[in-house]
């Protein structure tokens, strides 16, 4: 079995705005802690943003991390979860239709969303924030 493609989403991808903001919470809190001049405050402030962004990315890490898509010439592997886990095995032979749905900041990106379908209305899984997207589609 050949791995034609495997790939967690990404995160800076997915949403840059969000990833940003995120990673400003840092050099704000601090600036924060020394510009208040009353210590419980500048704790408080200082703490809490610094903390809220270490809680927001780690949070964001482990998500991605717990879902990933394997393409092998002969079948499509599915996983996401951290304790419940949820697997979709597709064989390609049976594969009907792969959708890729990006907006215009994934197209600029890279990513997107994939919606594999095999003989129904409604897909089988949907991957959300997949990197290079069109390879998929071409693979299959």
């Amino acid at each position: 079995m050949n791995v034609l493609y495997a790939e967690h989403p990404t995160m800076f991808k997915t949403n840059p705005i969000g990833f940003i903001i995120t990673l400003l919470l840092f050099p704000l809190g601090i600036a924060l802690g020394i510009i208040v001049e009353v210590p419980i405050y500048k704790a408080v402030l200082s703490l809490g943003l610094v903390g809220a962004g270490v809680i927001i990315l780690l949070t964001w890490y482990v998500k991605n991390k717990a879902s990933k898509l394997v393409v092998t010439d002969t079948e499509i592997h599915f996983e996401e979860g951290l304790l419940s886990k949820s697997n979709a095995e597709i064989n390609i032979s049976s594969v009907r239709t792969v959708k890729v749905k990006q907006t215009f900041l994934d197209r600029i990106m890279g990513s997107g969303t994939i919606e594999v379908y095999t003989a129904g209305d409604t897909p089988e899984f949907v991957a959300k924030g997949m990197p290079d997207p069109h390879k998929i589609r071409d693979l299959t």
